[in-house]
């Protein structure tokens, strides 16, 4: 089969060309401004990318158009399509499926499909989930929403166990709709054996009314668990228990409080699972990983492991050999005696939780600069603004950066006195930071983009300024 994929280089669209490719099937793609790492990594499976959306890719005659969320009916000011060839293959009447259901037909169909939801922590979870299997000798697939240091890539086919009655595939189950044309959030698509409904809080502003309107969602979810699955649920969240009120056919495995079938007796970093009426560990984590965050997803994806067959003990060993993924607090570099990470927070529970586990493994005295961008739709909007001096507490110093909100960043920050400062232009941005950036400072930089490869430009400002202060 021909696909071509319009949106290729989203992290999904991306892992899907990824292992249509190794299924056997001829993949091209388009995208605008085709960008790195996505745009390297497919080129070099042999994957044909076009710069755009012109009409003119119709003569590519595919078997399959397959639409990425990205695409819309919308036009520009001049009143001329957004999306051209989208237009076109309307007009055409060609043969066209969203992602999410491209890939439910054509790769999950027969697969025991373990499938990890939540507000936050999909990606690590979803990788730590892959990598314990990986451990079992289970040879699972994945499509993760990141790359997984473990093992290099975000999407493969991977194979069947002898153990195993069907081949184990781990997906990334994300709550955003699926395409223009299909206003369900993708995970609807992907039929789980295995449900992991990590956390649920408001996200997603600009398709989503309310909490309730999330919640619903999630329980489309679990009615397609089947009655021999296994849902695994965070004790500790209110909204879940509201999921799971409105009916669940399956088994519960509950996770994270003190009455939870998984519970968590040690610190983040060194922890004993234990298991519902037992005074004896299940199993040990000792992992190079931090925070309370972290500690969760861990018991998620040991829940989720055990339901094929992977002892909580053997699970809990694999996670000592977790390296965790790209942009979760992965650190860049060190220069000038600071050091700098890269890290995909956005949401401000997720950056709270980032810079709380970061505090915590940091010895007294040591300070943490947090530089962020409100980047995602929702805090574009504005909609969560006011929770960010409560995100930031654990920072002694907070650079925001401000192009392209609808909300005035320095008025939501002013709870925080002078230990916030806001920027319209990554410039200025840098160079605040720089300015009060000293040695053995912790440097976290947030954003679910590239954020102009602050990063990199931090690194190259604090070696320069460490050489002239030496000289």
């Amino acid at each position: 089969m021909h696909i071509h994929i319009l949106g290729i280089c989203g992290t999904f669209m991306g892992g899907l060309a990824a292992l249509a490719r190794e299924a056997g099937h001829r993949v091209t793609g388009c995208d605008a401004g085709v960008y790195p790492p996505m745009s390297d990594q497919l080129r070099a499976l042999g994957i044909e990318l076009i710069e755009g959306y012109g009409a003119d890719q119709l003569a590519l005659k595919p078997d399959m158009f397959v639409i990425g969320n990205v695409v819309s009916r919308a036009r520009l000011s001049d009143g001329s399509p957004k999306f051209p060839l989208m237009e076109a293959i309307l007009e055409a009447g060609a043969r066209y499926t969203s992602g999410p259901q491209w890939l439910a037909e054509h790769v999950l169909a027969g697969r025991h499909v373990l499938a990890v939801a939540g507000t936050h922590g999909k990606t690590t979870t979803t990788s730590m989930l892959a990598w314990i299997l990986e451990s079992a000798g289970l040879t699972p697939g994945f499509l993760v929403g990141g790359v997984p240091l473990n093992f290099g890539v975000s999407a493969r086919l991977g194979a069947q166990a002898a153990e195993q009655p069907r081949p184990l595939f781990v997906i990334e189950a994300d709550e955003y709709d699926t395409a223009f044309f299909d206003k369900r959030s993708k995970f609807v698509h992907y039929r789980p054996r295995t449900a992991v409904l990590n956390n649920l809080e408001f996200d997603h502003a600009d398709i989503f009314d309310d909490l309730a309107a999330i919640e619903r969602q999630f329980h489309h979810l679990l009615r397609t668990v089947p009655p021999s699955g296994r849902v695994v649920a965070n004790g500790l969240e209110e909204s879940l228990a509201r999921v799971l009120h409105q009916g669940c056919w399956s088994e519960v495995a509950s996770f994270g409080s003190a009455d939870s079938d998984f519970q968590a007796r040690g610190p983040a970093h060194d922890f004993a699972v234990l298991r519902r009426g037992q005074d004896e560990p299940v199993g040990h984590v000792r992992w190079n990983l931090s925070g309370v965050h972290n500690q969760l997803n861990a018991l998620a994806a040991i829940a989720a492991a055990e339901h094929v067959g992977v002892a909580p003990r053997q699970a809990a060993q694999a996670l000592a050999q977790f390296q965790n993924v790209r942009r979760r607090m992965e650190l860049r570099g060190s220069a000038g005696g600071a050091f700098v990470y890269d890290d995909f927070a956005h949401h401000p529970t997720a950056i709270r939780t980032t810079l709380d586990g970061l505090r915590q493994r940091l010895p007294a005295g040591a300070r943490i600069l947090a530089v962020f961008e409100p980047r995602s739709n929702t805090m574009r909007l504005g909609t969560m603004a006011g929770q960010l001096p409560w995100a930031l507490e654990s920072a002694d110093l907070s650079f925001c950066h401000t192009a392209g909100l609808d909300w005035d960043a320095a008025t939501a920050l002013a709870p925080l006195g002078t230990r916030a400062a806001t920027a319209a232009d990554p410039d200025t941005l840098l160079a605040q930071v720089l300015a009060q950036a000293r040695p053995g400072d912790h440097i976290v930089c947030m954003s679910n983009g590239s954020f102009g490869g602050i990063h990199v430009r931090l690194l190259q400002g604090l070696a320069t300024a460490g050489g002239a202060a030496g000289a």
